[in-house]
């Protein structure tokens, strides 16, 4: 059989596409010439558009195969930006290999695709992975990963039971600041270390008018609802018609995500944990208030303080402010700060420069520096865990998820069980641990 009539054979290509250049893994089984991993983007917006899709492909052994987006224009986009990448690496100059989809249901029966990245609105995020787990799909997965912490101990529970590989998508881990600082302090350079101090960014509000509108030719609104509550269209509450480059309304509607507590709070927290070395449990109180946004739509919160104590003594301060993380030990005290301000020039402040000036010897507990994209497909390919995996993940979006549920509860002070993932003094609180009831299940149950 030709080459060709075999991959049409395979559904591989369509009768009088161009052959791609770089072949999926699955076509060969057992006998492929190159540990290849073939991928498929769900969620082709500008998280995907300007990050993870070149990142992904510029990761030695990914193939690109499909892109899929309930907004036609993203997904042309896409597919252009995909094709035209393997173009340029192709003796012929051209390629043509990518395939579309507008349902993400098509891209999981694909028998082509080992791994799924999901860069969705953050209410489909559970459902999508949970679906894609099933489905035999290994899972890069868009921060924040869950809405709900019941939900999220789910896609916890379904990654062990279908065995497949799992990473949370935030880069954090991967900048060499954050990973110096948890360096050393889980080496025990600010002595014992006793406090915490970590800041997301405040929200931005744009006016911006709350105006039911014909939904745009190029959007299946009913499909980017998915599990939400059925209302009418808006631009506000979705993204603005025909731009990669704008942030989109849905990060400040509660129906749709939670604001910068999740968004930011996903990556900054993670490092907290990471450094306090309490990435698999989590705090035994907690305590938050909070201002929700007064608006229609944009409803999330424009201002937190939470304070969370955990069993080893630790206490950490959680609001809002410039993005940075303090660590205070009892020997000193070490800043990590996300960008340089006049306040703040420099990436890493300590209270005395031998501190930063450590060299970390042959028998420091040392953690791997590489790419998140890097680190996901290693470890499809080796079957390994990666360094933010799903439990690592479920804590760390649990943080910020009890703080939520500390400002719903008014700020009394709260007390929770990490091993239980309940509050043992506030029914109440309790019952904001499970996502409400939506449109169908949509892979949930």
């Amino acid at each position: 059989m030709q080459r060709r009539e075999f991959l049409q054979s395979a559904g591989l290509i369509a009768a009088g596409a161009a052959v791609p250049t770089i072949l999926p893994s699955r076509v060969f089984g057992r006998q492929a010439p190159s540990e290849r991993v073939t991928l498929a983007f769900i969620g082709t917006g500008r998280q995907a558009q300007t990050m993870n899709i070149p990142e992904f492909m510029a990761v030695p052994g990914v193939q690109v195969v499909a892109v899929c987006d309930v907004d036609s224009w993203r997904l042309d986009r896409a597919k252009t930006l995909v094709e035209s990448t393997y173009a340029r690496q192709a003796p012929s100059g051209t390629y043509r290999g990518c395939a579309t989809h507008r349902d993400f249901r098509e891209v999981l029966a694909r028998t082509d695709v080992d791994a799924v990245m999901i860069s969705t609105p953050d209410h489909w995020h559970v459902p999508m992975a949970l679906m894609a787990l099933r489905a035999g799909k290994d899972v890069s997965l868009e921060k924040p990963i869950t809405r709900h912490i019941a939900e999220g101990r789910q896609l916890v529970n379904e990654v062990a039971t279908h065995r497949r590989v799992f990473r949370v998508d935030s880069e954090f881990r991967s900048l060499e600041r954050f990973h110096r600082a948890v360096e050393l302090v889980r080496n025990g350079h600010l002595g014992t270390l006793r406090t915490i101090r970590v800041a997301s960014p405040k929200e931005e509000f744009p006016q911006e008018a709350a105006v039911e509108a014909p939904v745009p030719a190029e959007l299946d609104y009913d499909l980017w609802l998915g599990p939400a509550p059925k209302v009418p269209y808006m631009q506000k509450r979705v993204h603005n018609p025909r731009d990669i480059k704008g942030r989109p309304g849905w990060f400040r509607s509660t129906m749709y995500a939670d604001g910068m507590l999740t968004n930011w709070g996903a990556h900054l927290v993670d490092i907290c944990q990471w450094a306090n070395g309490t990435e698999r449990t989590g705090p035994i109180e907690v305590q938050a208030t909070g201002k929700y946004h007064d608006d229609p739509v944009w409803d999330v919160l424009e201002t937190f303080d939470a304070r969370y104590r955990f069993a080893n003594g630790v206490e950490m301060f959680y609001t809002m402010d410039q993005p940075h993380i303090r660590f205070e030990g009892d020997k000193g005290w070490l800043q990590v700060n996300y960008s340089k301000s006049v306040a703040h020039p420099e990436f890493l402040e300590a209270s005395r420069p031998s501190i930063l000036a450590v060299q970390l010897g042959a028998d420091a507990l040392r953690f791997p520096l590489r790419s998140e994209r890097v680190d996901f497909i290693d470890a499809v390919k080796r079957r390994g865990q990666t360094m933010e995996d799903a439990e690592v993940g479920q804590r760390t979006i649990s943080i910020c998820h009890l703080a939520h549920i500390g400002v719903k509860r008014q700020g009394k002070a709260l007390t929770w069980d990490p091993v239980a993932e309940r509050f043992t003094n506030d029914d109440e609180a309790n019952r904001h641990l499970q996502a409400p009831a939506g449109r169908g299940d949509w892979g949930t149950k």
